[in-house]
């Protein structure tokens, strides 16, 4: 098994370890490269405004990130072309199509970014450009694979003459139109060539060298050279998905256990079948299954004190019995009430999100699933979606509420916090006070909720405009209220805002916090989006190109929810990997 994935920079760790080796190959398998050339890698394609060329690094790896081969691709903007620089399988691996694969991925890749075409060098196949049968055998091979993709050599010019008399194989400058009926021009092939030559060989060619084989270009168009290997081309299709057009999908398969009858209470298992049937024909999640994390991760978020009230108390509870807080004692750490059902209200924030004895399997599943997809970013996977309930936004470190009892976007955004700088959007119609008041005080974490205003919104006490954090966390947390009225128009200014924010920030990972409450007729919000401004709302959000994980909070009108979601996540999708 392998797969093939884009590597955006050397955050990671996972990351790191492919780039790692990626230079190893480069380093026994291309001994004239020099070995300055290959500890820039990581520098190209962290800072790819700093180069001429921009940098791309495909891998086809395993999940646990063995690298089994790689494409590394240069990026010319300004004239549209990309050149292939290396494509390489590992030692000891047979190809198995990970060559394909590559291949397709970066004629992909070039495609979307509108290049005239893939240029890359390939040594002759003419045994009076090469003397050694063995490796003339190899060219022959090479050429004949990329004749299947519609990639012939550049005949009638110079390009292949050797840099000094008597050299052995001097390379044939190959061109891949990417469309059949492309033709490249003569002005433009000498752009393209001059660029080529000066990067890749700079002050080395002799002198005279560079005009020699610029001006001997003189068709127009260009002549490639006709098939010699095949009658026509034969694209292959690509057979394996590059990874950061999936997104991982982690589903609480055990949220119906929490299923609350009382008249009124909208959080209903209805709201997670009805978005898995809109998103469940889409050909861009990968289902995986959660695991279960130790709950060491929930109590370095919540107080521990709550935390086992709260299980011990819905252990205790016979099934089908509901405890409601109807008393609120004031918050004396020292004497708490020691009746546990009048406890409840010492943990509480409203009256309306019961106690029950699967209120806290569920909600720890919920968490599980929430870090399984952090886990999922970690392993390469650029999108991630934790399809939760019940949601957890509300839950601060020491109590419950608003229908949430642990705070799994909080949760994982901790877990994920140990490996780079964490930008958490709440884009719930409800503001995210459980997740502004665990990270209100630090400064790697910036916190944005975008939500309906506390003078007529739940949960009332927090969401003003002036919360901005406190001691190292000021300025960290920011907070949209907006008015009752808002359509998605005035709601993608505001989104466009806070992204501005994160992109000043230059997190390592984004965690939004999802709700579909902000959408026409939901009951509990006043909003009016609709499914073609969720999918504008997720091509925003996946624009940014980070790593997301995308935690699932409110959302309770049952019949627009999948249509809803469907929107949401095909606009994040082409939004993170357009192509």
């Amino acid at each position: 098994m392998f797969r093939i994935r884009r590597i955006f920079d050397d955050s990671l760790p996972i990351d790191r370890r492919a780039i790692g080796e990626v230079q190893e190959i480069l380093k026994s398998q291309f001994s004239s490269l020099d070995q300055d050339d290959i500890d820039l890698l990581p520098r190209r394609l962290g800072n790819p405004m700093k180069y001429k060329f921009r940098t791309f690094l495909f891998v086809s790896d395993t999940i646990m990130g063995k690298v089994k081969g790689f494409a590394l691709v240069q990026h010319e903007p300004s004239m549209k072309f990309c050149y292939l620089d290396y494509i390489s399988v590992s030692r000891g691996e047979t190809s198995g199509g990970i060559g394909g694969a590559l291949y397709a991925r970066v004629r992909e890749e070039a495609a979307y970014l509108k290049c005239t075409g893939v240029f890359f060098e390939c040594l002759p196949d003419d045994p009076k450009l090469c003397a050694d049968a063995s490796v003339l055998s190899q060219n022959r091979a090479r050429l004949r694979f990329y004749e299947h993709f519609g990639a012939y050599p550049i005949i009638n010019t110079k390009y292949e003459t050797p840099f000094r008399p008597g050299e052995d194989c001097p390379p044939y400058l190959v061109y891949d139109p990417l469309v059949r009926e492309t033709v490249l021009s003569r002005d433009n092939a000498r752009a393209v060539v001059r660029a080529i030559l000066e990067r890749n060989y700079g002050k080395s060619c002799p002198p005279g060298y560079l005009s020699m084989v610029i001006e001997s270009i003189t068709d127009d168009p260009v002549r490639l050279r006709p098939p010699k290997y095949l009658k026509e081309p034969d694209i292959p299709s690509p057979f394996v998905c590059s990874l950061e057009k999936k997104i991982a999908l982690v589903v609480n398969d055990r949220h119906e256990i929490h299923h609350v009858k009382d008249r009124g209470y909208v959080e209903s298992p209805a709201r997670i079948s009805n978005i898995l049937e809109g998103i469940r024909e889409m050909k861009i999640f990968d289902q995986i299954e959660s695991r279960s994390f130790p709950e060491s991760h929930i109590t370095k978020v919540h107080d521990r004190k709550f935390f086992e009230y709260f299980k011990r108390m819905c252990l205790q509870l016979e099934p089908g019995t509901s405890v409601y807080p109807y008393v609120f004692p004031i918050r004396n750490a020292a004497r708490p009430p020691m009746d546990m059902p009048l406890r409840a209200g010492y943990y509480c924030i409203d009256t309306f999100t019961p106690l029950n004895r699967n209120a806290f399997p569920a909600a720890k599943d919920a968490v599980d699933c929430a870090l399984t997809a952090a886990r999922a970013l970690l392993q390469g996977y650029r999108g991630a979606y934790a399809l939760v309930r019940p949601p957890g936004h509300h839950a601060e470190k020491k109590s419950f509420g608003g229908f949430c009892y642990l705070n799994s976007t909080a949760v994982a955004a901790n877990y994920l916090a140990k490996f780079g700088k964490i930008a958490v959007i709440d884009i719930d119609y409800h503001h995210g006070n459980g997740t502004q008041e665990i990270f209100y005080d630090r400064s790697d974490v910036l916190t944005i909720s975008i939500h309906g205003h506390p003078n007529f919104a739940y949960p009332y006490f927090a969401g003003f405009r002036d919360e901005r954090g406190t001691g190292e966390g000021r300025g960290f947390n920011i907070n949209f209220a907006l008015g009752e009225t808002i359509d998605g128009e005035k709601y993608r200014k505001v989104l466009a805002s806070a992204l501005g924010r994160v992109r000043k920030f230059r997190p390592g990972f984004l965690v939004i916090a999802l709700g579909y409450d902000t959408a026409k007729g939901d009951p509990t919000g006043s909003w009016s989006l609709s499914p073609a401004d969720f999918e504008k709302n997720g091509y925003m959000i996946g624009s940014m190109r980070l790593p997301t994980l995308i935690v699932q909070e409110g959302g309770y009108r049952i019949p627009t929810l999948g249509r809803n979601a469907a929107g949401f996540f095909r606009g994040f999708r082409m939004g993170m990997a357009p192509c």
